[in-house]
This record gives structure tokens, sequence and C-alpha cells, in this order.
């Protein structure tokens, strides 16, 4: 009995890496979903007339931050609002900017 025991220990041992490592695997591909969805309703807000094009934004948004790098954009589609990130000193600033009309809401710095 206690042979049987050591086993299924040993098995247990040897399968949850490969446990973990799917559950990373899944937690990635859900975030890569969510990211997908968020771009497409970014893109059909746009076509349909409803939000500037990102580029626009970031056009607008950039040089007004004093040579800050600007390291890219999240859409956030419940809120109509694009992220943009950018980095100073090695801190992170975000800007959300309204995808309506490109007017900043808040800069977290």
């Amino acid at each position: 009995m206690k042979r049987i025991l050591a086993s299924l220990a040993a098995v247990a041992m040897l399968a949850s890496p490969f446990a973990a490592s799917d559950a990373l695997a899944q937690d990635r591909q859900q975030a890569q979903q969510q990211q997908r969805g968020e771009q497409a309703s970014a893109r059909e807000q746009m076509q349909a007339g409803r939000n500037m094009p990102i580029r626009e934004i970031e056009r607008r948004i950039i040089p007004r931050m004093d040579g800050d790098e600007y390291i890219g954009f999240e859409y956030d589609p419940s809120a109509q609002a694009y992220r943009l990130k950018f980095i100073r000193d090695g801190r992170l600033i975000w800007v959300d900017v309204d995808a309506r009309t490109a007017r900043v809401l808040r800069v977290s710095r």
C-alpha cells in the first residue's frame, strides 16, 4: 500500500509542472483572444465613424508628452478609450484618451 501511495505521489509530482504550464498557456491564450476582441471592437467603432483612428490620436498625443518614449496602446471597448503607454526615467506613464474626441481623460504617473 505504501508503495502504491509513493508511486501515485511521484506521478502527481511529475505531472504538476505540465499542469502548471498548461494553465499558463491557457491564460496566455485567453489574454490574446481578449486583445484580439478589443482590437476588433476598436476597428468596428472606427469604421462606423464613432471613434478616431488610433494613428490620429497618436499624432495628437505623442508630441504633447515632452519626448517620453512611446511604447504602445490598448483599447477599452466598454469605456471607448485608448490607453497610451509611455516610459520616462524607467517609470511607466499611462494616458487615457477618449477614442471619439482624442481628449485626454487621465494621466497616471
